[in-house]
């Protein structure tokens, strides 16, 4: 039997360079940085990533980089793909690798039936080379439900884990009372970093957070305080954490927020692979700006350079950015 998936596992961005192409020594770089932060493993090829963006070469690109400077931490490498036979073959690249185990979202942009969902589930469990953690992300790919989950858990023995990302607190505890009692073993993640203090309090075995990319040492200590016990500290900590997330995932363009952050911790993340509009470009600017001056309020004085808040010019502007924010929320949150 295998080791339970448990600890934080980094959603990185891809960084770009001039023309637009990966920046392979910049994402060594970042890799490197992260894991002298002490973080527990590397989760490529995520919404972080913009996956979706990449071609399929690309993603086995990532993957590989990451694999050659995980300097033997494990990896949980997304492996979400169009359909079953792209999936496994993600599968088989990343098994011979070395990742630990991929992650699988619900099939994206058509909608199904859960009992197809669970159809696709048990194949990919059937003939995956490497064990799958189940990813579930209802703002971008179909919401695997709980009983389906459940019993894709009790049923498939490659099937080690799950993530979820929906932001609800009470399916969260739903799958660790139904699940776990079952197959202790089985590893469920949290996606949502505003949760994690709570879901590790409640028996939670760690998580995939983008914020631990821009704010690694926040992010472990946070968890390694829950893990002792220290449970003021953690709650202390996850507070604090909540300013930065906030301005991070409410920025437009999912996930510009967060390159953003990257950038002020001095990396150069590149232009991402989709425009941004006017008004947009001139939000970033704000937000970089606010990121720069929360993680200099937190101990961060490399950031101060970055803190200089652009004052939006009008009220015509104020409300288009007000707008796209809103926009934003609506799309990744709900």
């Amino acid at each position: 039997m295998s080791a339970s998936l448990t600890g934080i596992f980094v959603p990185n961005i891809v960084p770009y360079d001039a023309q637009g192409r990966i920046n392979e020594e910049e994402l060594r770089r970042i890799i490197r940085w992260l894991g002298g932060m002490g973080v527990t493993g590397y989760y490529p090829n995520g919404s972080m990533g913009e996956f979706i963006r990449l071609s399929f070469e690309e993603r086995k690109r990532v993957v590989k980089i990451v694999a050659e400077e995980a300097g033997g931490k494990p990896i949980l490498a997304g492996a979400a793909e169009p359909n079953v036979d792209l999936v496994i073959e993600m599968c088989r690249y990343c098994a011979d690798l070395g990742c630990r185990a991929v992650s699988i979202t619900g099939p994206y942009y058509y909608k199904l039936t859960q009992d197809s969902i669970e159809a696709y589930f048990r194949e990919l469990a059937a003939k995956s080379p490497i064990d799958i953690v189940i990813y579930n992300i209802p703002a971008f790919a179909n919401e695997i439900s709980v009983p389906v989950l459940e019993r894709l858990a009790l049923d498939c023995p490659r099937i080690i884990g799950t993530k979820d990302t929906s932001r609800d607190m009470p399916r969260f505890q739903q799958v660790l009372h139904e699940i776990k009692p079952q197959r202790p073993e089985f590893s469920v993640l949290i996606g949502w970093e505003e949760l994690l203090c709570t879901s590790l309090f409640m028996g939670g075995d760690g998580g995939t957070l983008s914020s631990a990319g821009v704010v690694p040492e926040v992010i472990m200590k946070i968890y390694d305080e829950a893990c002792a016990g220290n449970w003021a500290e953690s709650k202390r900590v996850q507070f604090k954490l909540l300013d930065l997330f906030s301005l991070m995932v409410n920025a437009p363009n999912f996930p510009e927020g967060f390159r953003a952050g990257y950038e002020v911790r001095g990396f150069t993340p590149g232009r991402a692979r989709f425009p941004l509009a006017a008004a947009e470009l001139e939000l970033m600017a704000d937000i970089r700006a606010r990121i720069a001056c929360v993680l200099t309020e937190c101990g961060y004085p490399d950031a101060a350079k970055f803190c200089v808040p652009t004052p939006v010019k009008s009220a015509v502007t104020r409300v288009n950015v007000e707008a796209i924010v809103r926009d934003v929320i609506s799309k990744y949150a709900s």
